[in-house]
């Protein structure tokens, strides 16, 4: 069962995607683990059920208006802190790939154990929860198939919550806000395909009733 804590920041409208790893390295600096938590304009399947697909990519300008301004790193997006922007032991920078992520995790002894973690191989992949401000939808159908695929680009931003190191590549949190914003695309598809056969129904009782006349 997802925890009460993460269930109400689903609720709150927070978004989840896991679609990256971290390469880590110690260094006089510290503990020190980096990586994308985004690359921009890669597609990765969101969501996919009986013939609908739902895709998803970052703009290269979806950060430009976000507030980063006191993001977190925890564990599996709940829990204690191990960096974060205030303290200077977290540091974001966008650029041309994505958003570059660098954490020191040398300041308490979790942290250096998460990066013990880390470091072993034993979590390797990254998260981050955000509030999306803007998107945009492209649909296509194969004629063939039936299939229907969905593109959605978010162009902007709202806020970025937290970046996670996570304990399996689909955490609870990345897998709920993901169904449902899938779920909630794939009916209004089926929405707008039945409207689309009552249109295609309507015009042939036109015609039928015209070509009576």
């Amino acid at each position: 069962m997802i925890p009460k804590t993460i269930q109400t920041k689903l609720d709150e409208g927070r978004q989840y995607r896991n679609v990256a790893s971290f390469e880590r390295r110690e260094s006089d600096d510290g503990k020190i683990v980096e990586g994308y938590a985004t690359i921009f304009n890669e597609p990765y399947e969101l969501y996919s059920w009986n013939g609908y697909t739902v895709m998803e990519q970052i703009d290269e300008r979806a950060f430009d208006e976000c507030d980063m301004s006191d993001v977190i790193m925890q564990y599996n997006h709940e829990g204690r802190v191990f960096a974060r922007i205030s303290n200077e032991t977290l540091s974001l920078d966008v650029d041309d790939t994505g958003l570059h992520i660098r954490a020191d995790l040398g300041g308490t002894e979790l942290g250096r154990q998460l990066y013990e973690e880390i470091d072993g191989g034993y979590t390797d992949k990254m998260s981050f929860g955000f509030r999306v401000a803007e998107d945009k939808r492209e649909t296509t159908e194969d004629h063939e198939t039936g299939n229907i695929t969905v593109l959605r680009t978010i162009t902007k931003i709202e806020k970025l919550y937290d970046v996670s190191a996570v304990s399996i590549p689909a955490n609870d949190a990345t897998s709920i806000s993901a169904r449902s914003f899938g779920e909630g695309v794939i009916e209004e598809i089926k929405q707008e395909l039945l409207a689309r056969e009552q249109r295609e129904r309507q015009k042939q009782k036109i015609k039928i009733l015209t070509e009576v006349l």
